[in-house]
């Protein structure tokens, strides 16, 4: 029971990597405050024991404060696990149309830092917390999405290691995971650029595999745990070693 005793705040938990990691942490032992935009996809957690469904924008900050609200009210808040998303299609710079990027930055970038501002407080009154924020590989390279998604991933890597730096010495830690392909459903967006779907085409042959939601929040699990309580500031690439080729 790693989490025994704790209290999170999940996003993106209807599906993929938030679904699994909030089932993961309730059993061992945390109260999950399980949030997504989708009523439907919360549906899946009914009645699981541990588990309260907030349905969230996480642009909107009304609803980033219920939100936070609803954990600090169960006494405080250990752990955010910043892991909402969205995809773009693979769109590059000159195809991209303003909703697209305003979008994709609103759920993947101002998202956490909405969240991340709202929690803080709370956590440094308590010398203690954990921010978690689901980056990806292409944080890292330039041809694993699209530009929006791209540049929202380098941002959130930029955030987690402002936050760690910043409040490192008052108790907080925070930590980016940094998936490869991982099988979510999530696919593209949508119909892809033929430009960034070549792109991505000459990085496929060096992906191992597809990972599944699981391995990804085991990843989550140790980050959020006191097994990492030397782990601040990193970046965890969780991609069966596809950027290692």
């Amino acid at each position: 029971m790693q989490l025994e005793g704790k209290v999170a705040v999940i996003t993106g938990a209807g599906s993929g990597i938030g679904l699994a990691t909030t089932r993961l942490f309730v059993e061992e032992g945390a109260r999950v405050i399980a949030a997504d935009i989708s009523e439907k996809g919360l549906s899946q957690l009914a009645g699981t024991h541990g588990v309260e469904t907030v349905v969230a924008d996480v642009t909107n900050e009304s609803d980033v404060d219920r939100l936070i609200g609803t954990a600090e009210r169960l006494g405080h808040l250990d752990i955010l696990f910043n892991n909402a998303g969205i995809v773009d299609r693979l769109v590059p710079v000159a195809e991209c149309p303003d909703d697209v990027w305003q979008r994709v930055l609103a759920v993947n970038l101002y998202g956490p830092f909405y969240l991340s501002r709202r929690a803080l407080p709370g956590m440094l009154q308590r010398g203690q917390g954990v921010i978690i924020n689901t980056a990806s590989v292409a944080g890292l390279a330039g041809a694993r999405a699209g530009v929006a998604y791209t540049v929202s991933k380098h941002g959130l890597i930029g955030l987690t290691r402002n936050i760690a730096a910043t409040y490192g010495s008052q108790g907080i830690r925070c930590v980016a995971i940094a998936p490869g392909a991982v099988n979510t459903g999530i696919g593209l967006g949508g119909e892809p650029s033929e430009l960034g779907l070549a792109a991505l085409n000459k990085t496929t042959a060096t992906n191992p595999r597809v990972g599944e939601p699981i391995e990804i929040a085991r990843v989550a699990l140790f980050a959020a745990s006191d097994a990492a309580s030397f782990v601040n500031g990193s970046v965890l690439v969780v991609d069966g070693g596809w950027l290692a080729a």
